[in-house]
């Protein structure tokens, strides 16, 4: 039997038919993902793994018993944080700290000298004043003494004393107190990590 050219060129495009279906069916099952096989565990292990479950689930109330207790510790160490929305607010509150205790003991500390604000630490930041007044030593002492009453965590950061010539035996003070604010009042330094 002899085939004719008709039939070849037909035999031709058949066998290029096949050869595409073969190729296009191969590259379909190359892209398909793996079937799911599910985990084929002993009952044992299963169970080892459901009691270290039970364990840990039964830790959680103790768990959040000990934050619970961590957070109104907390409250109660930050309610002498300076509160406010600004620095400027900040830096007029530990001013009105200073001239509060200053007048319960006679003491004028209305003369600023400088004003700064720092981060402390990670997570507050450091707002410092300092001011400078004239005032007898034991006025000072009293003062020192109020301002360690204050509910406000106010810290003499520097204090320089100088003596007076006059007959009332006065000393000229500059004294730097600094007070805690929240961390966003902070400027953070740049390039570099919070100190």
């Amino acid at each position: 039997m002899t085939l004719q050219p008709k039939d070849r060129r037909n035999l031709v495009i058949i066998a290029a038919g096949i050869v595409l279906i073969f190729v296009v069916l191969r590259s379909n099952s190359d892209n398909a993902s793996a079937p799911v096989v599910a985990s084929v565990d002993s009952i044992p292990a299963a169970e080892r793994r459901l009691e270290r479950l039970r364990q840990l689930a039964a830790t959680v109330p103790g768990k959040e018993a000990v934050l619970q207790k961590a957070s109104v510790e907390l409250q109660t160490r930050e309610a002498g944080m300076l509160k406010a929305e600004t620095t400027a607010q900040a830096q007029a509150q530990l001013l009105d700290v200073i001239r509060q205790a200053g007048t319960a003991n006679g003491i004028d500390a209305r003369g600023v000298e400088q004003m700064n604000v720092s981060p402390l630490a990670n997570d507050y930041g450091e707002v410092s004043v300092a001011v400078t007044f004239a005032c007898g030593i034991e006025q000072l002492v009293n003062f020192l003494a109020d301002l360690d009453k204050q509910p406000q965590i106010v810290a003499t950061k520097e204090i320089d004393i100088n003596g007076g010539n006059d007959k009332n035996k006065s000393i000229r003070v500059t004294l730097s107190l600094s007070g805690v604010v929240p961390k966003k009042l902070a400027p953070n330094p740049k390039g570099g990590p919070t100190l």
